[in-house]
């Protein structure tokens, strides 16, 4: 498949309330049944960018993987999005990856938001993936780690055409996201998603959008804005590939290893 349709859905959260949220979701996204490939969710979609993680964790393949997995199969579409998790005797913002056959994987987040206190609450990740679905390679990460370029970075170990950041990112820095999306988009020669949140979290916090898909020029094929919205946009396989054809930055970069 030479096209996918990315489905960015942004929409605000009911503030810890994981049922109420896989609810809302679920009358949005049901009819998208069959007119998208990959339908992606905000950072910790079920409760907000909460640190009150003893009593909102879900356990590992708990009620939100199995929603997950299930919607996968009703939309014949994979669905992303991140879970405050309890593994073992660790919490983690777990971002979760669906598929239709009822392949279900992890990443964890690797940087967590110091300043809201995350680093206190949750275990740090380890190494990212990429995984291909329906023509492309696909990197998801989450939130923060969109500030950090060379663990985004395209590389033999990490190699993608499209990189996706899930988001809880406040509207007092909106400029970063903003600014940070393209510049992913154009130093690694990949199309970028990032899917954002929108409305006032339990702590008074408040979240702009500005949910974007970006091609590999950095420029915007599609952006959300503030309002809730739902928005599916077609990526070209192809166009990427003959770009980076064209013009093969990539040969040029500079070998490294990232040590995590």
């Amino acid at each position: 498949m030479s096209v996918l349709r990315v489905s960015l859905v942004q929409q605000p959260l009911v503030w810890q309330d994981a049922e109420a949220n896989r609810a809302h979701f679920e009358s949005l996204l049901l009819p998208l049944a069959g007119q998208t490939d990959l339908v992606v969710l905000p950072e910790t979609f079920t409760t907000g960018f909460s640190m009150d993680v003893e009593r909102l964790g879900e356990r590992a393949g708990g009620a939100s993987s199995q929603w997950l997995a299930q919607l996968a199969a009703r939309l014949d579409a994979a669905v992303t999005g991140s879970v405050i998790t309890v593994d073992g005797e660790h919490y983690f913002n777990r971002l979760l990856w669906a598929a239709p056959a009822g392949e279900l994987r992890a990443y964890d987040k690797r940087h967590l938001f110091r300043m809201g206190r995350e680093h206190q609450h949750f275990t740090a990740g380890r190494a990212a993936w990429s995984i291909p679905w329906r023509g492309f390679n696909i990197c998801p990460l989450v939130c923060y780690d969109l500030r950090f370029p060379v663990f985004s970075r395209r590389r033999t170990q990490l190699d993608y055409d499209l990189l996706l950041y899930v988001a809880n990112w406040p509207a007092a820095r909106a400029s970063a996201w903003r600014q940070l999306l393209p510049a992913r988009a154009i130093e690694n020669q990949a199309y970028v998603v990032g899917v954002n949140r929108v409305g006032v979290d339990g702590q008074g916090i408040a979240y702009g959008g500005d949910s974007a898909a970006i091609d590999f020029l950095g420029d915007p094929l599609v952006e959300l804005g503030a309002a809730a919205r739902i928005e599916t946009v077609s990526l070209d396989a192809e166009a990427l590939q003959a770009f980076r054809s064209k013009f093969p930055a990539h040969l040029d970069a500079d070998a490294f290893t990232l040590g995590v």
